[in-house]
């Protein structure tokens, strides 16, 4: 008996150990479990390290939405309470002397600029961390996009989009909303340029900073308050990052000054703690690569740029903070399936892991001093939660419990990092969930593909995999040719291989499980998302191996993706040209083209709002096998929903549909929903 079979005998003995003992046994996880989750999001820390500002947000069935409340937690007490009310918010800052907290409110219905509402749009709110009522600041009209606090906590810089005359936007809310597509700064849709501005506090009068005609991204304002450092964009074509270049505003000279000029994104610029310096980042100095990139190094006194060339490996996940001295960059990185915190040396370029856990680590925010840091954590079996420690994850307190009763009362299963050996001779690992009670025999297999294709399967909690391993389905969910977290060879290796390349992975992945471990090879799924989805769907065409198919946001017809669809990088890097200079190319690129080999049911969903994978393309494969008349075929869309699928009741039909094609198909089981369990505790 291997040793996942042994662990699994040991959990169907306590399972029935429990159940003998009248206690309450545990049990697998079901979609509604999945609903019901309480998430983290929205996490601060004030500047002294004692206070941490987080929200939670929750399942509200009848709503068909989620609730948002926010928690202050002290360090010094480990005391919680909530905090802003239900009037609620968003991007909340603390003030430089942490005496303040600034967010963004929609001031028509009281609720967060995520809710939407008033014409005027978010604006900015401040109150005490001591507590106390909210007072609104700015009276802008057409709304705050974005701030940033100046350094003495007396005054904001906010962006806001540039608003036509009154009579004009009258005439826009009227009908006459016409625009020229990518005429700038429009891209598919009409945009509005963007600019500073600054609010003194206590004046409370709003002073312009600049008048650029540019598309405005993130910004940092300079330690010093004399500079704000951007990165912009002429317009918001969708397909065009490259265009995206950094800028310099100066606050007293009310002046402009561009730093680069070229090909490549750039993005994620901070000042140092000096204010001399501004780190990026950018995959390179004159055109867009498909690298993980690096951080680079401007001196505002000399204007030099250099390159740090120690962090290349893995990849980069949420933004970068420098550290209290200016020595170091720190970061997140995904190393294979696992992040970490990183930092790098600014004047050598040597990069350094200070955690090294098994699973999701993520630095949210770090204290001003950067001494201490507070972070998120998960693995395959764990649900997110905070903590707060130094930089190294020693002394780490626990904030939040977030889901208890996931460890209570649910039976899961974990994560097994396997290895194989794919075409060229390229090493892929992958992720292996085994399904709960395959003591009982072989065990279906389903693939996950996952989306990007500069994705990665983490080391992370998924309620859906622990779902379906709970219906008796193992998983493997390989990290292909193209994924992110193995380096450039691997991020690289999807470059003129689509659609075969990763195909193989999959197909060697497969084989490689079942020598492996105890699967039935006549109980074959597929599932993917977005890439995953044009994974899924150019897998069925190249092999009958697949019992079902569960294809999500794909696109099936590259050509017909040329502008309706975010595809830059397919042209520029993975299949190359476009389709009336390489058309055999991205003919043969695309599952279309091979529709008619399809013997694999599928069950096909999309977003009716999505743009990133046009909507389109889901009917197109659809309507193909709906003629050609093969196989059984179904297409779900969503209304309202774009490229990912948000809204509570959707997401419990589009899980639920897809399980009963698995168990059909698969398992040759009929299959329906039960009734939502949401009004009992779990």
């Amino acid at each position: 008996m291997n040793t996942q079979n042994r662990k699994n005998w040991t959990l169907l003995l306590l399972f029935l150990a429990a159940a003998a003992h009248g206690q309450d046994a545990q049990r697998p996880m079901t979609v509604d479990d999945g609903l019901r989750m309480n998430r983290i999001e929205s996490v601060t820390m004030s500047p002294d390290g004692d206070s941490v500002l987080y929200t939670i947000s929750s399942l509200n069935w009848q709503q068909n939405d989620y609730d948002h409340r926010h928690y202050l937690y002290r360090v010094a007490d480990q005391s919680t309470r909530r905090f802003i009310g239900d009037a609620g918010g968003e991007d909340f800052r603390f003030s430089p002397d942490g005496s303040l907290l600034a967010f963004l409110r929609d001031s028509g219905t009281g609720g967060s600029a995520r809710e939407g509402g008033s014409s005027d749009g978010p604006q900015l709110f401040v109150m005490p961390t001591t507590g106390g009522e909210a007072t609104r600041l700015t009276e802008h009209r057409g709304g705050v996009s974005g701030f940033r606090w100046m350094p003495g906590s007396d005054a904001i810089v906010f962006l806001a989009d540039e608003m036509l005359s009154e009579e004009l936007e009258a005439e826009r809310e009227l009908g006459d909303d016409s625009y020229f597509v990518d005429l700038a700064p429009n891209g598919k849709h009409a945009s509005r340029y963007s600019n500073f501005w600054m609010i003194d506090l206590h004046e409370r009068e709003e002073r312009r900073l600049g008048d650029e005609e540019l598309v405005v991204g993130d910004f940092d304002v300079s330690p010093l308050g004399d500079a704000i450092v951007f990165d912009a964009r002429p317009d918001t074509r969708t397909n065009h990052p490259g265009e995206a270049e950094l800028y310099v505003y100066s606050i007293e000279a009310r002046s402009m000054s561009r730093l680069t000029d070229n090909a490549a994104p750039e993005g994620g610029a901070t000042w140092s703690p000096d204010g001399r310096y501004i780190a990026y980042r950018a995959p390179d100095d004159e055109t867009h690569e498909l690298r993980n990139g690096y951080f680079w190094i401007h001196d505002t006194q000399d204007g030099s740029t250099r390159r740090l060339d120690g962090q290349s490996t893995g990849e980069l996940t949420g933004d970068s903070a420098w550290s209290a001295d200016g020595r170091y960059l720190l970061y997140n990185e995904i190393h294979g399936t696992n992040t970490n915190l990183y930092r790098i040396d600014v004047g050598t370029g040597e990069a350094q892991a200070l955690t090294d856990s098994v699973g999701t680590l993520r630095a949210q925010d770090f204290s001003v001093d950067t001494s201490r840091m507070v972070y998120s954590f998960e693995d395959f079996t764990t649900p997110p939660d905070l903590f707060v420690s130094d930089l190294n994850g020693s002394g780490a307190e626990r904030i939040t419990d977030s889901n208890p009763w996931v460890r209570q009362t649910l039976l899961l299963s974990d994560g097994e990092l396997l290895n194989w050996t794919s075409k060229g001779g390229m090493e892929i690992e992958g992720v292996f969930i085994p399904a709960i009670g395959s003591e009982s025999g072989s065990m279906p297999l389903i693939v996950e593909i996952h989306g990007g294709p500069a994705g990665v399967i983490e080391n992370a909690f998924r309620h859906d995999f622990q779902m379906l391993a709970g219906q008796g389905f193992a998983i493997l969910a390989p990290n292909f040719r193209g994924s992110t977290g193995y380096g450039d060879t691997v991020l690289r290796g999807l470059m003129g291989e689509v659609g075969d390349g990763e195909f193989v992975d999959f197909m060697t992945g497969v084989d490689h499980v079942i020598a492996e471990k105890d699967i039935d090879p006549e109980r074959l799924g597929v599932r993917g998302w977005s890439w995953g989805g044009v994974s899924s769907g150019y897998v069925v065409t190249q092999t009958d191996r697949f019992k079902a198919a569960s294809i999500g946001a794909m696109v099936t017809n590259w050509a017909a993706e040329t502008g309706p669809g975010f595809n830059f990088d397919v042209s520029l890097w993975y299949i190359g040209g476009m389709p009336w200079t390489e058309p055999e190319e991205w003919r043969m690129r695309s599952s279309i083209t091979f529709v008619e080999n399809v013997t694999t049911p599928s069950i096909i969903f999309h977003g009716a709002a999505d743009e990133t994978s046009s909507v389109g393309q889901s009917l197109m494969f659809y309507t193909a096998l709906r003629e050609i008349g093969r196989v059984p075929v179904r297409y779900m869309r969503f209304p309202r929903e774009g490229h990912g699928i948000q809204e509570p009741r959707h997401v419990r039909k589009l899980e639920h549909e897809e399980l009963a094609w698995f168990k059909l198909y698969i398992e040759q089981e009929e299959w329906s929903a039960p009734p939502p369990a949401f009004d009992t505790a779990p």
